[in-house]
């Protein structure tokens, strides 16, 4: 039988955050940032008793807040009952191993966190590969001295994921596990690209979904497909990517993928082990950037993304600037111009408009047309059936038949296409 007192005092934590001149913008930390990671906690299953954000000029080589900080540090977490220090900023191994001494808790960064999360949250078996991948690779250069410090609890943070069995192995079975899980994601890769390769053949142009974390991208993919995911006001609430068939009107058709969300100081790891999946933003036709307008960091957010859409490598692919949550503010101070849509996934508000930006963007210029095929070219027919959205045949003296097609079938079918000229099209004139 489980001590409920015991158990009600695991993941009581401290938040500590370094503000200093000398670190990027990426790995500092301010009262915003803070908060955040209060709520990456919340997310993640523990309790915020308090933080505390320390200013210095530069950080300190071993204890990263100063020795005299840590002190603080200490007391206030022997005063609040916590069992976990959290800290804004990335830390070092060394960093992390002397802080543990100091503070006498567990001693983790916003990375080890976020990292906890993915492993709580992934649920199919792609995901947890690049979750237990992202794992390894930021354990690997922690794992000296680094247990000595630390008394495995039931439930609590950070230890999810790999397993403890792995977590006390040697570097060379920590190595080996990593090169295997880098072979089951390459799989991974090789089986997309298959999927992908079908996809083009079809032509079905690919439509992705970008953003901050509970920005509502799940939201808005439930409101246009109806895919009935979860979709929960709380960070990283879902993680495993989702692709539904989206009908934009009579002659567009396109597949649309959630993606996971991004975050500021998102570890390196994460998006390296979820490049299998990310990768498909490589191959989109176009990028929706979902942006919660209710923030009042949504243009911080936004610039998030937009780097994380760099580093990716796919800044050339064309997007709209999805502005959601309009329905929390005033409709005179909404943000519009060339490929900004205002909506309200939660409402309905504005999907018109989107689908009709999605439309206008890809502009796929695929045209209904009525084919007649001789009997002895029926072979045409299962081809129409792969390349293009068949809605109608009729058997007379040939098959007639229905279809919205793309310009390349309509030419290749050519006089078979009722109204085609060699020279110019009905639907050119």
């Amino acid at each position: 039988m489980f001590d409920e007192q015991k158990i009600k005092k695991i993941n009581r934590a401290v938040l500590v955050g370094l503000n200093c001149p000398t670190l990027n913008r990426e790995e500092n930390a301010s009262e915003d940032s803070l908060e955040e990671l209060a709520a990456l906690l919340d997310t993640a299953g523990g309790t915020c008793l308090g933080s505390v954000l320390q200013n210095k000029p530069s950080p300190d080589p071993r204890t990263f807040i100063g020795e005299g900080k840590a002190e603080e540090v200490k007391e206030l977490v022997k005063t609040l009952g916590a069992d976990l220090v959290i800290f804004d900023n990335p830390l070092s191994p060394s960093q992390q191993r002397a802080l543990t001494e100091t503070l006498g808790v567990t001693v983790m960064d916003r990375a080890g966190l976020i990292l906890d999360i993915f492993a709580k949250r992934a649920r199919t078996s792609e995901g947890r590969l690049q979750v237990a991948l992202a794992q390894y690779q930021y354990l690997l250069p922690r794992l000296t001295g680094m247990w000595k410090h630390l008394e495995r609890q039931e439930g609590a943070i950070g230890t999810r994921g790999p397993g403890e069995t792995q977590l006390e192995s040697d570097r060379r079975h920590i190595h080996r596990k990593i090169a295997k899980l880098k072979e089951e994601l390459e799989e991974v890769r090789r089986v997309r690209s298959t999927q992908r390769t079908r996809r083009e053949k079809n032509e079905v142009p690919v439509v992705a979904i970008v953003g901050y974390t509970n920005a509502g991208k799940s939201t808005l993919l439930n409101a246009l497909t109806g895919a009935d995911i979860p979709a929960n006001n709380r960070l990283f609430d879902t993680l495993d990517t989702t692709t539904r068939t989206l009908d934009i009107s009579d002659t567009c058709t396109v597949l649309l993928s959630d993606t996971v969300g991004f975050i500021s100081k998102l570890p390196h790891q994460l998006v390296d082990a979820f490049k299998a999946t990310l990768e498909e933003l490589e191959y989109a036709d176009l990028l929706l950037h979902v942006i919660d307008v209710s923030d009042l960091h949504w243009m911080e957010q936004a610039q998030v993304v937009e780097g994380l859409i760099r580093e990716l490598g796919v800044s050339g692919t064309p997007r709209l600037e999805v502005f959601n949550k309009c329905d929390q503010v005033p409709g005179e101070i909404l943000p519009h111009g060339e490929d900004i849509v205002a909506i309200s996934a939660k409402t309905g508000a504005g999907l018109d408009r989107l689908l009709a930006a999605i439309e206008k963007r890809l502009d796929t210029s695929k045209r209904r047309v009525t084919i007649h095929i001789p009997y002895d070219r029926g072979g045409l027919l299962d081809e129409l059936y792969r390349e293009a959205k068949v809605e109608q045949v009729e058997y007379t003296e040939t098959m007639d038949v229905i279809a919205v097609c793309t310009p390349k079938t309509i030419g290749r079918l050519g006089p078979l296409v009722e109204g085609w000229t060699p020279h110019k099209e009905p639907w050119e004139e």
